[in-house]
């Protein structure tokens, strides 16, 4: 009786493991604090001010296509991505100041103010989206962010972020897979607002760019969506470099530099 019990306690111990989920803390070690990992994510790209040039590859079946952007920021609220190069596109523009974005389109002389529900939509035709481009919503203000555990494919630290109650224009929920010390992120999942797995974005190529290591390819292959991604580079990044204020304005937008 006693050899009985010993087994149902434990088929009723594996059973409990399997519903908890893919969260439970890791009971080995210590998972990094979340709040620790959401600030980290929000200062990824930043820091009290930033300057950088990226380029972005729209790959599909079909085609493919370049940009080549200069990017301004300034703490984690305010924005500004122009487009330089194919000729064609120069001088389309993006800004974000808190939570308002807007968009400028020189070939029309119209600038075009985003409403927040848009911030998942397609910028620039891309894979990426208004606010992955702008970086308009943070972990640590709009997600609630769950204790992570181990992952071993790929290895590191695994932590999910469901949106708050309330705010527009979120993911439901974001999955990453840290590195061994949190320090960046390896891979990101994201999931639609019937928890549906819409894309699947890695990091890789990390290097040092201004004293700090950072992935410096992040690339995005959306579910429904055989044969595409997306590709951004950052080619250069210089951290609390000179921004003005002046910078983050709608004069400014629309002058395109």
């Amino acid at each position: 009786m006693r050899a009985i019990y010993l087994i149902k306690a434990s088929v009723l111990v594996c059973m409990s493991g399997a519903l908890l989920g893919g969260f439970a803390v890791a009971q080995d070690e210590a998972a990094p604090p979340v709040d620790v990992v959401s600030e980290r994510l929000d200062a990824l790209y930043r820091s009290s001010s930033s300057v950088g040039r990226i380029e972005l590859s729209v790959v599909t079946p079909r085609r493919e296509r370049s940009l080549r952007m200069q990017v301004w920021s300034r703490g984690l609220d305010r924005s500004l991505v122009v487009i330089e190069s194919p000729s064609r596109e120069r001088g389309t523009a993006t800004l974000r100041v808190e939570r308002n974005l807007w968009n400028y389109l020189p070939r029309i002389a119209r600038t075009m103010r985003v409403p927040p529900s848009m911030m998942l939509s397609s910028w620039m035709g891309s894979d990426f989206t208004n606010d992955d481009l702008v970086q308009g919503s943070s972990f640590a203000r709009d997600f609630v962010g769950r204790a992570g555990e181990r992952s071993d494919s790929p290895r590191g630290w695994r932590y999910a972020f469901d949106a708050r109650e309330g705010v527009v224009g979120l993911w439901k929920r974001i999955e990453y897979v840290m590195n061994e010390d949190a320090s960046y992120p390896l891979v990101a999942r994201y999931y639609d607002r019937r928890m549906r797995l819409a894309r699947t974005l890695t990091f890789d190529e990390v290097r040092e760019m201004d004293g700090r290591r950072i992935p410096t390819r992040l690339t995005i292959r959306p579910t429904r969506e055989e044969g595409q991604r997306t590709v951004l580079r950052y080619l250069e990044l210089d951290f609390d470099a000179d921004v003005p204020e002046s910078t983050f304005s709608l004069s400014r937008l629309e002058r395109g530099r």
